[in-house]
């Protein structure tokens, strides 16, 4: 029953999990006090990229991008369980899903350590059977490695799949790599940011998200 099956992928931060506020503080931590830093304004467009690329465009050189990355997963290990928040209907539709037989995969900028404690605290880690981080590839999103490499890991052909992201990186990487793509709504990209991507389909909540894996599955 394989071509009834549709991979989905979901991109974590901003998609799974509403942890914006918590990244948003990281960031404040690890630059506090300190005159060169970024705003919530220049933070927010990179969240779903690589956090020491993010980092390094205000350190002041390799060694203090560990001293900040330091700092930011310090505050992130601290506050998480306090500050991450579940998104209406994500818990339910993720188990959906996976009742249904879809096999599912996070693909996220984050460590896979960190992409799991996030899944446990929410209690869906066992409906993933892939969680790609940045340790597992050598090219991040926008890029498509990350998608390709779930992929592989799921046993499902990109035809057979779809990437759900926030992001206008997820939308990049999900197209480059040749899978149908999903936009959410409910993160910190409008849909006017997120338009210039073409996403396949926005939704605007979890209770949209079935439907459309049922219509890609009855191709």
């Amino acid at each position: 029953m394989s071509e009834r099956r549709v991979a989905v992928l979901f991109d974590l931060d901003g998609t799974l999990v509403d942890s914006i506020e918590l990244l948003v503080a990281s960031m404040e931590y690890s630059f506090e006090g300190r005159e060169r830093r970024p705003s919530v304004a220049e933070w927010l467009p990179l969240i779903g990229t690589p956090l020491d690329a993010m980092l390094a465009r205000w350190a002041e050189g390799p060694a203090d991008v560990e001293a900040l990355r330091a700092r930011y997963r310090e505050h992130q290990l601290a506050k998480h369980d306090e500050m991450l928040k579940l998104y209406p209907g994500m818990v339910e539709t993720v188990r959906a899903l996976h009742a249904a037989g879809h096999p599912l995969a996070v693909v996220t900028s984050k460590l896979e350590v960190g992409a799991r404690r996030a899944l446990k605290f929410a209690q869906i880690e066992e409906c993933f059977a892939a969680v790609v981080g940045i340790d597992h590839t050598a090219k991040h999103k926008p890029e498509p490695e990350p998608v390709w490499h779930a992929l592989e890991r799921l046993q499902m052909p990109r035809e057979r799949a779809m990437f759900v992201g926030d992001s206008t990186h997820d939308m990049h990487a999900g197209r480059a790599a040749g899978v149908y793509t999903v936009a959410a709504l409910w993160g910190p990209y409008t849909r006017a940011q997120l338009e210039p991507t073409t996403p396949d389909a926005f939704i605007a909540s979890f209770d949209e998200l079935m439907p459309l894996v049922t219509r890609l599955a009855s191709r």
